[in-house]
């Protein structure tokens, strides 16, 4: 991950060996904190596996600490759909 951004509050994160999976789905988690004002990403370009995700807050809020945030909420989504599909399978099998 690259940061570039002059000021704290509104920075631009270079994510390497992404896309649209992940870049949508932490748009999302991000974009539910009310103290961010901006959040996007655009893929650079079709043959490259990288995207720039940015961030603007409010007031004097780093813009790192929604997107760390949104990365750990993320985490524990995906920890969750995993846990409940896992759960899932072990009670199919348990039913044959």
């Amino acid at each position: 991950i690259q940061a570039d951004g002059t000021d704290g509050n509104c920075v631009t994160f270079v994510l390497h060996d992404e896309d649209h999976t992940l870049g949508n789905s932490l748009r999302y988690m991000v974009m539910k904190n009310p103290d961010v004002e901006f959040c996007g990403y655009c893929i650079t370009h079709p043959s490259e596996s990288k995207i720039n995700f940015r961030i603007q807050t409010r007031g004097a809020l780093p813009a790192v600490e929604p997107f760390r945030k949104g990365l750990k909420d993320l985490m524990g989504v995906c920890q969750h759909v995993l846990n409940t599909f896992e759960r899932s399978v072990k009670e199919f099998r348990a039913q044959k």
